[in-house]
């Protein structure tokens, strides 16, 4: 039997890894599963697309190496013959040199290290997925897709800070996060809607982790995340922008060294922090607790006031897109949202489900392409 090539996207984080596999050719989806509860109560859930087959494995302790190790395997047992050509491993931060996604390389891993202490909670695990690929999978290419590399145009005002130049030539600046949804989302409508693509769209990434998107003429123009992933809207358990000032008097009074104001702000805080119940959304929406109702209010005031944010980027809105596990899926939430827009006008409102895994593998394969074209 002649082996399907395939690519496979790995999202690595703290306590799970998501993955999804496609074949290379059309790019139809072969497995899609994740490994949850990394480090404690390790287990595996996958389902095989064409047949419907599932898998459910536990993996006590695992760490990040381990877990994909049993995700290779899970593939090996269960596949029909397939390939893994290259995985495409999603990269919070990119810093300012990497401006769209690449082939690792051992230089490449020794940059995006020195990035970490940008993205502590994120990007020394997706690092770890990279190393831990290269080691169980060293004949696959490792593709890195950068969640800041489709905001890497923003114009100077836009992406600094009013701070001395000495700090911003340190690299104190705004990045913006949530790219590769993004890129997604600027790709279906030039596909869909090309009216709107060419047009003024704010896209709203609302999910755990939130942000907002000014796209126009399918670029992006401006975002709502900054130097961090913790910059902007309120999520589900970070705080969303924060008067630094604050943050000062917080070290002061309570005593917090970098670390501890690190947990509060990315694990405490946004709906989890305002309500004192949860991150979820959907438990918050049906709860009868008042302080729930409040934190999703502040929730969507701030969405909609960010979103004219984002319009003055643009010199106005044509159309707002929902994505994200909020924004696709709390019709409420987004009701609430519009209505506190209303003196906006008519503006059309869209629902575009997420899709950042296919837009990893579109990038690995053009880069595959691009690889043999250059040996040839």
């Amino acid at each position: 039997m002649t082996a399907t090539p395939a690519i496979a996207t790995l999202n690595t984080g703290s306590s799970s890894l998501k993955f999804r596999v496609f074949a290379r050719d059309g790019l139809e989806r072969l497995m899609a599963g994740k490994v949850t509860g990394i480090g404690t109560d390790c287990r595996l859930e996958a389902r095989v697309i064409e047949t419907g087959a599932t898998i459910s494995l536990p993996l006590s302790g695992a760490d990040q190496e381990a877990a994909l190790a049993a995700v290779i395997a899970c593939i090996d047992d269960h596949d029909d013959g397939w390939r893994i050509d290259a995985f495409a491993h999603r990269i919070v931060h990119g810093g300012a040199s990497f401006t769209g996604p690449v082939i690792v390389t051992p230089e490449t891993l020794a940059e995006l290290d020195a990035l970490c202490p940008l993205a502590p909670l994120h990007q020394p695990y997706n690092l770890a997925g990279i190393a831990a690929s290269r080691r169980l999978a060293p004949r696959a290419i490792d593709v890195a897709c950068f969640d800041t590399a489709f905001h890497a145009g923003h114009s100077e005002l836009v992406h600094s800070f009013a701070l001395p130049a000495a700090m911003r030539k340190a690299g104190v600046r705004r990045y913006g996060f949530h790219g590769i949804s993004y890129e997604w989302i600027a790709r279906v409508l030039a596909e869909q809607r090309p009216d709107l693509a060419q047009g003024r769209v704010v896209a709203a990434h609302l999910g755990n982790g939130a942000s907002l998107c000014a796209l126009q003429h399918g670029r992006s123009i401006d975002t709502t995340m900054g130097m961090s992933a913790l910059d902007g809207l309120p999520m589900g358990s970070r705080s969303g922008a924060l008067d630094a000032g604050a943050v000062t008097y917080m070290m002061r009074r309570f005593g917090f060294d970098a670390d501890a104001l690190d947990r509060m702000l990315y694990e405490e805080s946004g709906l989890k922090g305002l309500s004192g119940l949860t991150n979820d959304v959907a438990t918050l929406v049906a709860s009868e607790d008042p302080q729930a109702a409040f934190a999703l209010d502040y929730f969507t005031y701030h969405v909609a006031q960010y979103v004219g944010a984002m319009a003055v980027a643009m010199g106005g809105i044509d159309a707002l897109v929902f994505t994200g596990g909020i924004g696709e899926n709390a019709p409420g939430l987004r009701i609430a949202i519009r209505d506190r827009l209303g003196f906006l006008g008519s503006v059309e409102s869209l629902v575009i489900p997420a899709n950042e895994e296919r837009m990893m593998a579109i990038h690995a394969c053009a880069l595959l392409e691009a690889r043999t074209e250059a040996a040839a």
